[in-house]
């Protein structure tokens, strides 16, 4: 059964910088900074002492314009990059006791494979385009440990129609498929092994409005079927007030704000959570 009180995901302090760092910047100096560059030595600190938990079946939202560093906290938890300090924890893997990121590249892999997925804001990041779709998730399932051909194809068959692909185009390739019908492709993929943590960075970015609902609607309702805990990251606070329940501010790699949607969206005290809020009247 699942433990509702233990968080799914428990992050505390990623840092992550580009660059050395000096004694301008280092620790307790990061007053000096401007916004997150450092003008001595031009270290960049994407990701400032980030500290968030996130529960069994929840959407958490991540929001902020270019820049703030969401998409780079989303990098460093799917290993795409490693973090410059910090830690985080998985409860489903040994039982929520070892810091993810001080474990082997070999372990690495067994997290990613097995207890998270990630959609991309550009679908090249997760997809071998002229790969059939099929063959796409099956990639997935493959490097999580399967070997049963006539299981990997049923469970592929079973994901695409779920995400809305016609079963009479998986086995054609996504370079064929419009932008909207390829990140359903990776949704399915990201969905294979049944993961505990889908992370979505910037899922409807470049999409038509049409087309960014039906994914919007989609992501919804699979999270409600599978129960699944949801981290979205976007610079659009529309689409994190239809899906998330919690929401965190980024500004200059910082969070500067957190809370319940609704409390954000009706109540925010950054003035630069004002401004977001604004931007959607």
């Amino acid at each position: 059964m699942e433990d509702f009180e233990q968080p799914v995901l428990s992050v505390s302090n990623i840092t992550k910088h580009y660059g050395k760092g000096c004694v301008n910047c280092r620790g307790s100096q990061v007053e000096h900074l401007l916004k997150n560059y450092c003008p001595v030595c031009g270290t960049v600190y994407a990701c400032q002492d980030i500290t968030f938990e996130v529960y069994a079946g929840e959407i958490l939202g991540i929001v902020g314009e270019s820049g703030s560093g969401k998409s780079t906290l989303m990098e460093c938890l799917y290993f795409d990059q490693e973090v410059s300090s910090g830690e985080a924890y998985i409860n489903s893997y040994k039982s929520g006791t070892a810091n993810v990121f001080a474990e082997s590249s070999q372990q690495k892999r067994y997290i990613r494979n097995h207890m998270m997925g990630k959609v991309y804001q550009n679908p090249l990041m997760s997809l071998k385009m002229n790969f059939s779709s099929i063959g796409n998730i099956a990639e997935k399932l493959i490097a999580a440990g399967n070997r049963h051909v006539g299981m990997m194809e049923a469970r592929g068959k079973e994901l695409l129609e779920h995400v809305n692909i016609p079963v009479y185009r998986m086995k054609e390739a996504p370079k064929n498929f419009s932008g909207g019908m390829q990140q359903r492709v990776q949704i399915a993929k990201a969905l294979s092994n049944n993961p505990p943590l889908l992370l979505l960075d910037e899922v409807t970015t470049g999409l038509d409005l049409s087309v960014q609902a039906s994914v919007l609607d989609l992501i919804k309702t699979i999270q409600r079927e599978l129960k699944i805990t949801v981290l979205i990251v976007s610079h659009d606070l529309g689409v994190i007030r239809m899906l998330a329940d919690r929401t965190m501010v980024m500004l200059d790699g910082k969070i500067i704000e957190h809370g319940l949607t609704d409390q954000i969206l009706e109540d925010p005290q950054q003035s630069y959570t004002q401004q977001l809020v604004q931007s959607l009247l």
